[in-house]
């Protein structure tokens, strides 16, 4: 009888970010499509169609501006300009905010620098009654929406503007007139949420839709799983979108992916169609949103979008992304920036030119320091917030508590004496 060996194959893998502080980064291993591939398939077509749409990149805008291939979209040259705008005015307020809460006007803030492309061209394809289950990154939407960018900084603020009166984290915003659910620091909740809310929309036969946003991190969470089985089930009018953009706070994206197939393919496993989007395209972006509501309202069921795309800040501020990814990674990303890649295409079309562009830049600049302005003489943590401090007793529970009011009164006395 032959003597077996020890064997040391069973090991414990931990994936790891083919970067690390130091290196140059090369992505060589990142093909960037030629052929502006997959084709775009009939909007309720049989889910399996999809299966290769999962795995493949669709692309639309060439980097020397040309927009070409099936999901070419049909959009007027003053909504482009519009969307112009809208990017340059998100990665303006971003500017700003962060800068401010440096200078210790708020307690915190979270930038979209690089992933712009996907709130504004997804809220351009979608009813502006359609809801939408955003994360902290998905500023752009409201700005798309027409939200008062005076109240946004007010609710990072925490000041007497807030409508929220300070109870919610900076950027955690809450415009339900803008059908902008109020997001959820624990990104899996969305997910589930925003599956519920479109089952509710089709059992009242309804034709608006849901869409509900999460990152690459989260789809490690069960929630994430329980939601696309409902959706497959049920055959929710919702769009699932899975923005990665390659970190989750310190982690890169292969310890939630586990270095198997794309975050898109894993809808395919639940019999939902699925798309896989340059996230840095607008124009793709726009296509595929187009594409996956006409199918959700046309009772084709959810779709699961992979927005393939870029962080090119830090996850928040509480965060220094010199300590897990090389200094000049953002720089070297191969699809480069979306606010770029969108002038070129204007210029390409003869829509735009570069003076044009120059003043542009300017004047959203000016516009977001003056609304700024405005918002912090309503209030800010370097000095007061002016918020009423009774409202931390109100809108919390929807019948008055006995021990709350007990605290209300002893709160009430201490400002009498002038204690508090």
């Amino acid at each position: 009888m032959a003597k077996q060996t020890k064997s040391n194959t069973s090991r414990l893998y931990v994936p790891e970010p083919p970067f690390r502080p130091g290196d140059t980064p090369d992505y060589s291993h990142i093909a960037v499509p030629v052929s502006h591939t997959p084709p775009r398939p009939d909007p309720l077509c049989g889910a399996h169609e999809t299966t290769p749409h999962a795995t493949a990149l669709i692309r639309v805008l060439r980097f020397s501006g040309e927009a070409e291939g099936d999901w070419a979209p049909e959009i007027s040259a003053d909504a482009l300009r519009q969307a112009l705008r809208d990017l340059a005015l998100t990665r303006a307020m971003d500017e700003r905010m962060f800068t401010m809460q440096r200078q210790g006007k708020m307690s915190f803030y979270m930038k979209s620098r690089g992933e712009e492309a996907v709130s504004i061209g997804h809220a351009m394809a979608l009813r502006d009654t359609d809801m939408i289950f955003p994360t902290y990154r998905q500023q752009g939407i409201l700005i798309q929406r027409g939200a008062s960018i005076k109240e946004m900084m007010c609710q990072c603020l925490s000041n007497s503007g807030d409508p929220l009166d300070g109870k919610s984290i900076p950027v955690l915003y809450s415009f339900k007139k803008h059908g902008f659910f109020s997001i959820s620091g624990n990104l899996g909740t969305q997910l589930i949420q925003g599956v519920g809310w479109a089952m509710a929309n089709a059992y009242k036969d309804s034709d608006e839709i849901a869409s509900v946003f999460t990152g690459e991190g989260a789809t490690a969470e069960g929630d994430f799983h329980y939601a696309l089985n409902f959706a497959s089930t049920y055959r929710a009018p919702c769009l699932i979108n899975v923005v990665n953009n390659q970190w989750a706070i310190s982690s890169f994206q292969g310890i939630a992916a586990g270095e198997g197939e794309t975050f898109a393919a894993r809808g395919t496993g639940y019999g939902l169609a699925t798309l896989r989007v340059d996230g840095n395209d607008i124009l793709a972006v726009y296509a595929a949103t187009k594409w996956a509501a006409e199918r959700a309202r046309g009772g084709g069921g959810a779709t699961l979008i992979e927005h393939f795309t870029y962080r090119k800040s830090g996850h928040s501020t509480s965060d220094d992304p010199s300590k897990y990814r090389p200094e000049n990674e953002p720089e070297v990303w191969p699809f480069g920036d979306p606010l770029d890649r969108l002038k070129t295409h204007l210029i390409h079309i003869g829509e735009w030119d570069e003076d044009r562009h120059t003043a542009l830049l300017a004047e959203v600049k000016l516009e977001i320091r003056e609304t700024y302005k405005s918002a912090e003489a309503m209030g800010s943590l370097s000095s007061e917030t002016k918020v009423n401090d009774y409202t931390m007793f109100e809108q919390v529970y929807e019948r008055p508590l006995p021990h709350l009011d007990e605290q209300k009164r002893m709160f009430a006395a201490e400002v009498e004496d002038g204690q508090a």
